[in-house]
């Protein structure tokens, strides 16, 4: 595995989830990809989308840090930190870590197939 920068289709999922548009930046998966995020287990990038859409959509207002990314082929690695802040003055904001492992398609190898990742522990 080489550490190196993230690629752009990466960023560019993180600000579409950032900036609540979830456009173009989900292109980077195949039709049928899946996604298991925590105990989430979502089959189809739209899916995927919508799901995401819906979590981030329930108050929460999100901002993706790269910390580290290696490139192993099929296989990228990102570490990072999430920002989250929350619509009710009530919550404090929260900057859980993140590790996400994306599987490449191996017929593709620009767009993800899999993606397994977890973010958290947000308090002990």
């Amino acid at each position: 595995m080489t550490k190196t920068l993230p690629p752009q289709w990466l960023l560019n999922m993180w600000k579409e989830i950032d900036d609540k548009t979830f456009d173009k930046g989900f292109d980077c998966f195949v039709e049928d990809a899946t996604c298991n995020l925590g105990v989430a287990d979502w089959h189809g990038r739209e899916e995927i989308r919508e799901n995401l859409r819906a979590f981030i959509d329930k108050g929460i207002t999100a901002h993706h840090d790269v910390i580290e990314y290696w490139d192993g082929g099929l296989l990228k690695v990102f570490r990072g930190i999430v920002t989250m802040e929350f619509d009710d003055p009530n919550k404090q904001t929260i900057k859980p870590v993140m590790t996400h492992f994306f599987y490449m398609d191996e017929a593709d190898p620009s767009k993800v197939s899999r993606w397994v990742g977890s973010v958290g522990p947000t308090q002990f």
